[in-house]
C-alpha cells in the first residue's frame, strides 16, 4: 500500500502507537519477566498481549504498528525548540537525538521489530517522522473505520465520529480502553476533534516541551474556542476592538503571535508522510514461521506468542 490506494470502505483499521504501548507494557509489566539468558522481555511480552487482546475485543481487518523513526524530528524542533528538548539523554547534532529511556527497554525495542516482522504484522516508521504523523496520515487514507491505540491524548484531534475514527485510550492495560468520540471530547474538553489541536496548542503540554500562551490555561482556550470557533477567529479577534477578549487576555494572546505562527505545524499531525508501499492486511499465521520460532525460544517468549497466533488464527 502507498500513499495514493484507499482502503476498502468495509474494512476496519487499526493504528497502534507502538512506543506508547510498549512503554505502558514495560512499566505494566514485571522486569522479573526474562529471557533465559536474564535479559529482560516484559516491554516485548506485554506488547505482544496487548495485541493479542486488541485484535480479540475489536476484530480489526487490518493492523498497522507505527513507529517513531524519528521521535523528534528536526523541522517540529526548528519551529519550537524547546519541543520534547527535556527528553533528550544525547544531543547528536550530525543525526537524531537520543531518547531517555530506561536501560533495559531500548535493547527490547529491536526485539519487538524483529517478532512483528516475523509475524506479518504491518510495521510502518518514516524517517524524519513520529509515530503521530504515521497515524494522522494512515486516517486520511483510510476509507472504513479507524481505531486509533494510544496513550497519547495528542492524537484526539484525528477524532471524527463522521468517518468512524475514534481513539482506543488505555486506563488499565488495554483490557480497559476510554473509546474516545466526539461527545466524549465536547463533554471533557468542549472542543471537537481538530478543536483539540489549538486547545493543545493555546493551553501548552510541558510533557511534550510546548509552552503554549501564558496566562491561557485548559478553561480559558475551551471558551475562546467556544467563543471564537479556531484558532484563526481568536487570532482575528485579537485586532478586533470590538471582540469580546479581556484586555489581558488581548495582550497576551498578541504577545504570542510569533509563537502562535509556528506551533500548528508542531502540534498538529502530518497528513502528507511519504509512506512506503506495505500490506496491512491482519495476517492470520506468521510470515516467517522459522523465524518466529527461533525468536519464541531465544527471547522466552513462547507463551505470548502462542497466545497471539491463537487469535490471529480466529
Amino acid at each position: 500500500m502507498g500513499c495514493g490506494i484507499i482502503w476498502d470502505v468495509t474494512r476496519r483499521l487499526m493504528l497502534l502507537d507502538t512506543a506508547s504501548l510498549y512503554f505502558r507494557a514495560y512499566f505494566g509489566v514485571p522486569d522479573s519477566v526474562r529471557a533465559p539468558d536474564g535479559t529482560p522481555v516484559n516491554a516485548v511480552r506485554g506488547l505482544l498481549d496487548f495485541i493479542a487482546r486488541l485484535v480479540q475485543d475489536h476484530h480489526p481487518d487490518d493492523l498497522v504498528a507505527c513507529m517513531d523513526a524519528d521521535w523528534r524530528p528536526h523541522w517540529r524542533v526548528e519551529l519550537i525548540p524547546s519541543y520534547k528538548a527535556h527528553r533528550v539523554a544525547v544531543e547528536t547534532p550530525a543525526g537524531p537525538d537520543v531518547e531517555e529511556i530506561p536501560d533495559t527497554l531500548s535493547p527490547q525495542v529491536p526485539v519487538i521489530e524483529e517478532v512483528l516482522d516475523a509475524l506479518g504484522i504491518a510495521r510502518v516508521g518514516v524517517a524524519g517522522y513520529e509515530a503521530d504523523d504515521i497515524i494522522g496520515t494512515l486516517t486520511g487514507l483510510a476509507a472504513g473505520p479507524v481505531d486509533i491505540v494510544t496513550g497519547d491524548r495528542d492524537l484526539y484531534q484525528l477524532v471524527d465520529d463522521a468517518r468512524g475514527v475514534r481513539v482506543l485510550y488505555p486506563l488499565k492495560g488495554v483490557g480497559t480502553l476510554q473509546a474516545t468520540d466526539e461527545a466524549w471530547l465536547r463533554d471533557k474538553y468542549g472542543v471537537d476533534g481538530p478543536g483539540y489541536a489549538d486547545l493543545a496548542l493555546l493551553r501548552g503540554d510541558p510533557s511534550d516541551g510546548l509552552p503554549g500562551v501564558p496566562g491561557i490555561g485548559e478553561k480559558t482556550a475551551a471558551k475562546l474556542l467556544e467563543a471564537f470557533g479556531d484558532l484563526a477567529g481568536i487570532m482575528a479577534a485579537v485586532d478586533d476592538p470590538k471582540a469580546k477578549l479581556t484586555p489581558s487576555q488581548r495582550k497576551r494572546l498578541d504577545e504570542a503571535r510569533p509563537y502562535v505562527a509556528v506551533a500548528p505545524k508542531v502540534v498538529r499531525v502530518a497528513a502528507d508522510a511519504p509512506l512506503p508501499d506495505f500490506d496491512p492486511a491482519l495476517p492470520t499465521a506468521p510470515r516467517d514461521p522459522a523465524a518466529l520460532e527461533k525468536l519464541a525460544q531465544r527471547w522466552g517468549l513462547g507463551g505470548a506468542v502462542q497466545r497471539l497466533l491463537t487469535t490471529l488464527e480466529r
